[in-house]
C-alpha cells in the first residue's frame, strides 16, 4: 500500500495558477470577518439557502433526487421521507447540519468519519452505515453505447482501514507542522479519500461533507453561506475530469494532484466571489428604500434567463411577496421581459433582446 506523506508537499513547486488561487482565497478569508460581523439576519438566510442547495446538489450528483417542495420540507424537518432517495437526502441533511454547527469539535480521525457515514445512511435500509467496505469497488462510467469503462480501481477492503487512518494522521501532522498551505493539503486529502473509496456507498457525498469540514476547521467559512456542493454539481464534468487526471499513477505514488488542486481552488474562489456579491446586495439594501431597488440592482447584473427563486436566493434580505412585487414592476417599466407563466415563469433583461 502506498504511503501518505503530506509533509513532502512542502518540497514541491506549484505553478503560478495555483499560487494565484491561494493568494486570492487568502485575501477573501481576510475580509471574511468583516462580512460576518454585519447583517446577521440576512446572513442566516444565506445559511438556510446554502443548506438546501448543498443537500440537493450533492445528492443530485449521485442521481438521488426529489421535488423542490419536498426537499425544502425535508431540510426544514417538516416532513418524513417517503422513499429511499428521500431517506438518503435526510441523512445528508443531518450530517450537513452537524458539520455546520460542530465543525470545531469534529476532529479529522477515522472513527469520526465512520460516525458521519453512519449518520449519512441512518434512515436507509443499508446495514453497512458506519462500516468500511467489505467487498471491492471500482469507479466507472457508462458510455453512450452502454459499455461500462473502469476509470479507477480503489484499494482493497483489507487495506482500507489502515489507509484512512494514515491519511487522517498524516494530514493532521502536516497541519500541525504548518509547512504546507491548508489549501494544498485539503484537496490532496480529499483526492486520497476518493482514491481509497472506503465505503460500499456514499463515498462522493462523504468527500463533499469532508471538504466542508476541513475548510471550516481551517477558518474558510464560505461553505456555510455559499454551497460548495452546488458549485461542484454545476461543474460536474470538470470535477470528474480533474479526478481522472489526478489519480493516474496513484497506486504507485507518482500521481500529480495539481489538476484536482486547481479544480477545488477554483470552486472555493468562485464561492467566495459569490459570497461577496451577495454580501454587497445585503449591505447595499440597508441604504435602499424599496425592494424594487434591491431587486433591480440584482437583475441588471444577470445575463440570460432567470427565475423568481434565483432572485430570492440573490436577494436574501427580501421575502417572496416583495420579490414578486418588484419583478412585476420591473416588467411593467420595461426593465425585464417575462417569459412563460405559472411555475415555468422566467425573466430576462429587456436590453438583451434585439
Amino acid at each position: 500500500m502506498r504511503s501518505f506523506d503530506y509533509s513532502s508537499l512542502a518540497d514541491r513547486t506549484w505553478d503560478n495558477e495555483i499560487l494565484s488561487y491561494i493568494s486570492k482565497i487568502h485575501e477573501y478569508k481576510g475580509k471574511q470577518e468583516l462580512f460576518l460581523r454585519q447583517k446577521p439576519v440576512e446572513l442566516n438566510r444565506l445559511i438556510e439557502i446554502a443548506k438546501i442547495q448543498s443537500t440537493e446538489a450533492s445528492n443530485r450528483i449521485e442521481g438521488i433526487v426529489t421535488t423542490n417542495s419536498r426537499l425544502k420540507q425535508l431540510v426544514a424537518s417538516k416532513t418524513t421521507p417517503k422513499n429511499r432517495d428521500e431517506e438518503e437526502i435526510l441523512g445528508y441533511r443531518n450530517v450537513l447540519n452537524l458539520v455546520h454547527e460542530n465543525y470545531d469539535m469534529i476532529p479529522v480521525r477515522s472513527n469520526y468519519i465512520l460516525q458521519m457515514h453512519r449518520d449519512l445512511l441512518q434512515y436507509t435500509s443499508y446495514s453497512f452505515g458506519g462500516q468500511f467496505k467489505t467487498t471491492p469497488n471500482e469507479i466507472d462510467m457508462v458510455l453512450e453505447n452502454g459499455e461500462k469503462v473502469i476509470l479507477f480501481k480503489p484499494l482493497e477492503p483489507y487495506e482500507t482501514p489502515d489507509a484512512i487512518n494514515l491519511i487522517c494522521e498524516n494530514y493532521q501532522k502536516a497541519i500541525n507542522m504548518g509547512v504546507v498551505d491548508e489549501l494544498i493539503l485539503i484537496p490532496c486529502f480529499i483526492l486520497d479519500f476518493l482514491c481509497v473509496h472506503p465505503f460500499n456507498d456514499g463515498n462522493g457525498r462523504m468527500s463533499r461533507l469532508l471538504t466542508l469540514l476541513l475548510l471550516c476547521r481551517n477558518g474558510y467559512l464560505v461553505g456555510q453561506y455559499i454551497s460548495i456542493e452546488k458549485a461542484i454539481a454545476d461543474t460536474k464534468d470538470a470535477y470528474y475530469d480533474a479526478l481522472q487526471k489526478a489519480d493516474r499513477g496513484w497506486h504507485e505514488g507518482n500521481n500529480d494532484p495539481k489538476p484536482f488542486i486547481k479544480y477545488m481552488l477554483g470552486v472555493i474562489l468562485s464561492c467566495y466571489r459569490e459570497f461577496e456579491n451577495r454580501f454587497n446586495i445585503v449591505h447595499d439594501s440597508g441604504s435602499k428604500s424599496t425592494s424594487y431597488d434591491i431587486v433591480k440592482a440584482y437583475v441588471v447584473e444577470r445575463i440570460g434567463k432567470f427565475t423568481k427563486q434565483e432572485v430570492l436566493i440573490g436577494c436574501p434580505s427580501l421575502g417572496s411577496s416583495s420579490v414578486e412585487s418588484a419583478l412585476k414592476k420591473l416588467v411593467d417599466d420595461g426593465t425585464l421581459i417575462r417569459i412563460g407563466a405559472g411555475r415555468k415563469t422566467m425573466y430576462v433583461r429587456a436590453d438583451s433582446v434585439e
